[in-house]
């Protein structure tokens, strides 16, 4: 398959603010800030951080950038420019959240998720379960490139199932996010695995190649520490399934056919076709099979006391639109909830102000200050390779944004990386072993807000689980410090 066939869809042409007035003290004055008052906003507000206080923190840190800016000569004009481009790049996102939302209200109704539940019952149990989900959410996201689509699908019904299995959801969803985001990066459907090597000036399959070497033995790592606590871990969900079963066949006519919409959006996914074309369609093949399977639910939250054209048409865009939550025992009710467009807003809204700060960030030629001095401080070959890093972490915090941390340290970087006599690969492998899968992790990037959002749990739940995920940067300086695998430039 030809490389131009795999053209990915990101800001190739990312501008880097650059501003000379600025040393790296002030452009770490609101990287300071902002944690300071994140973390003392989460120690008054809890859990409930998230649900707007969080958002307007990010706000204000963006005011003390701009203050910084402002006392560096930087126009409000051209701060309010980045920040313009950055939340316009997160519009596919954005919209690609709303129809998470809607896919997941006609999943539900449709019973595309109880299924998925009703036969993971049958399959799964607590000693395998996590490394089931690592597993199957490796698969589905080599098969898309998406850790996003595979969440928004499979992932539900992963935490569905483990839910009602005992597990803690933080454990499930750093299962799902670890399989996912080793077929993210593995995958050559993904944008991010085209983007690093882009950035590096290496090519595509070699990049991939030249992952598998750290990323092999991080998912096996990975896989090693899910196996040893699924037999170590104590259940709290019924020894017998056949209660939670017994609710499910009651509610929802399930059967194989259901399961003929997520191999649908599957396989357009494979086929290229846009995620947000994707997911519409899902979501309307789902409220299509609600209609034919489910019509005593759909009729019910149409208010209708029979299924008809009204009642039919309500219930699926109420679905569609805002929560649902079907009749169900009190311990078992989040397994009939889903959150629709509506539950969305609060992810979206994070991901607004995040992108305010880190465009103002980027404004006032922060984010270059900072990568710059990180660069200055490598004198060695593991050094170069640290300071990449740390980069691609500190960008993932500061600028909250997973394209901005291959891009921006991929331009700094690719110069001394050719000065040392190092191939691309080393580049374009670093920046993803470190930029890619640590995005999750941060509350306010948007791929944290985005799993978080659509899984359900907080970030600071799943952290400790996303094992891949916060393995992979020690595993890339692993093979650095011992010098495993550093590929050296080829004369042409």
């Amino acid at each position: 398959m030809a490389e131009k066939a795999q053209k990915p869809k990101f800001r190739e042409a990312e501008n880097i603010v650059e501003n000379k007035e600025l040393n790296i003290w002030e452009a770490l004055i609101p990287v300071f800030a902002l944690v300071a008052m994140l973390a003392y906003n989460v120690f008054v507000f809890g859990d409930s951080a998230i649900e707007g206080s969080n958002q307007f923190i990010l706000l204000l840190g963006g005011a003390v950038a701009a203050i910084v800016g402002f006392r560096n000569k930087v126009s409000y004009k051209q701060m309010l420019a980045e920040v313009a481009e950055n939340v316009r790049s997160t519009t596919g996102a954005l919209l690609i959240l709303l129809m998470v939302g809607a896919l997941a209200g006609t999943w539900l109704i449709s019973g595309i998720i109880p299924a998925m539940i009703y036969y993971g019952l049958y399959i799964l149990n607590p000693t395998i379960f996590l490394a089931a989900c690592v597993v199957i959410c490796a698969i589905i996201s080599i098969a898309t490139g998406s850790s996003w689509t595979t969440a928004a699908t499979v992932g539900i019904a992963l935490i569905g199932i483990g839910d009602v299995l005992g597990i803690s959801l933080g454990m499930t969803a750093g299962a799902v996010l670890s399989g996912a985001y080793f077929g993210d990066k593995m995958s050559p459907l993904s944008d991010t695995t085209n983007l690093a090597p882009v950035m590096a000036g290496g090519e595509l399959f070699s990049h991939i190649r030249y992952m598998a070497l750290t990323t092999i033995p991080t998912i096996s790592v990975t896989l090693l520490i899910f196996i040893i606590i699924g037999f170590s871990i104590e259940s709290t969900g019924p020894t017998d399934a056949s209660e939670i079963l017994g609710i499910i066949g009651e509610r929802f006519n399930i059967n194989g056919w259901l399961f003929i919409v997520p191999i649908v959006v599957i396989f357009l996914i494979i086929k290229k076709t846009p995620p947000l074309v994707a997911l519409l369609i899902g979501t309307l093949l789902g409220g299509v099979f609600a209609l034919i399977f489910q019509p005593g639910i759909v009729s019910s939250l149409g208010g209708g006391n029979g299924l008809s054209f009204e009642s039919g048409y309500k219930g699926v865009l109420n679905a569609i639109t805002v929560e649902t939550q079907l009749e169900a025992p009190e311990k078992y009710s989040k397994l009939f909830k889903s959150k629709g467009m509506a539950g969305m807003l609060g992810t979206i809204w994070l991901i607004v102000c995040a992108m305010v700060f880190g465009g103002i960030m980027d404004g006032i030629g922060a984010l270059q200050r900072i990568t710059k001095s990180l660069l200055n401080m490598a004198k060695t070959t593991f050094g170069l390779f640290a300071s990449t890093v740390g980069s691609c972490l500190a960008l993932n915090v500061t600028a909250s944004d997973q394209y901005l941390a291959l891009v921006v340290p991929g331009k700094m970087f690719a110069k001394a990386y050719e000065e040392r006599g190092l191939a691309p690969e080393n580049l374009s492998r670093t920046l993803e072993d470190s930029g890619t899968v640590t995005s999750v992790l941060v509350p306010w990037n948007t791929c944290g807000a985005y799993h978080s959002g659509v899984l359900g749990v907080p970030v600071i739940d799943y952290f400790a689980f996303a094992v891949f995920n916060w393995l992979s940067p020690f595993m890339t300086l692993l093979f650095a410090a011992f010098k495993i695998k550093i590929k050296q430039l080829t004369a042409k």
